[in-house]
């Protein structure tokens, strides 16, 4: 699995293992899966889409997260962001 933490100006947003991750590159959507090859991207504005089969956001901040019951995600909308994959461990810095 995946690692996933996600950080905003007012503190961690999330942070726990994830089957996949789906974001708004500048190109382009994009998904990272388990063993995805290293990354860094810039993101920008739309939604992070969170596959997790345990969902745990740091409770401060778990109104800012919308699950979809179209494909059982949930949806983190951003401004804009900076992402960086490296050994399974994903950081998003988000705005």
């Amino acid at each position: 699995m995946l690692s996933l933490e996600i950080v905003s100006p007012e503190g961690h947003l999330f942070k726990g293992a994830v089957t996949s991750v789906t974001v708004p590159g500048v190109d382009g959507e994009f998904q990272m899966l388990n063993h995805h090859a290293n990354i860094v991207s810039i993101l920008a504005e739309g939604s992070i889409k969170i596959a997790v089969p345990d969902f745990k956001a740091n409770t401060s901040f778990s109104d800012k997260f919308v699950r979809s019951d179209k494909d059982q995600k949930f949806l983190l909308p951003i401004k804009s962001g900076t992402l960086e994959l490296k050994d399974n461990r994903i950081i998003i810095l988000v705005d």
